[in-house]
């Protein structure tokens, strides 16, 4: 799965929110909150719109509680890298895993920590 940066920074403010308490209930609110703590200012509307955008991926879940949504996380950090891995290597090298670790030796070896 392919995902911007916009929705990577959505994800890794829902996966820094919910560290401590996973059953968090999570608002639109709240990420526009956490982004502009990390210096990412965006509108209430983008926020809203990526997020919506992630749902319709599955990666988020939207529900709602009285009058107001929520939004859980349907992936972990983990789970979406492995997924990501598995897309880079899909797209660029065949699907080969060894490949992908043949030229992330050979490319990225200065920002490799032996």
């Amino acid at each position: 799965m392919v995902c911007g940066k916009l929705e990577i920074d959505i994800l890794n403010s829902f996966w820094n929110l919910t560290e401590q308490n996973e059953d968090m209930d999570i608002s639109i609110q709240d990420i526009v909150d956490d982004l502009a703590a990390s210096g990412v200012e965006r509108a209430y509307t983008t926020i809203k719109t990526v997020m919506d955008r992630l749902t319709v991926k599955s990666v988020l879940v939207r529900y709602k509680v009285g009058k107001k949504f929520f939004y859980k996380a349907a992936m972990d950090r983990r789970e979406m890298t492995l997924e990501s891995v598995k897309t880079l290597a899909d797209q660029f090298f065949g699907g080969s895993y060894t490949s992908l670790l043949r030229f992330v030796e050979r490319e990225c070896s200065e920002y490799l920590v032996r």
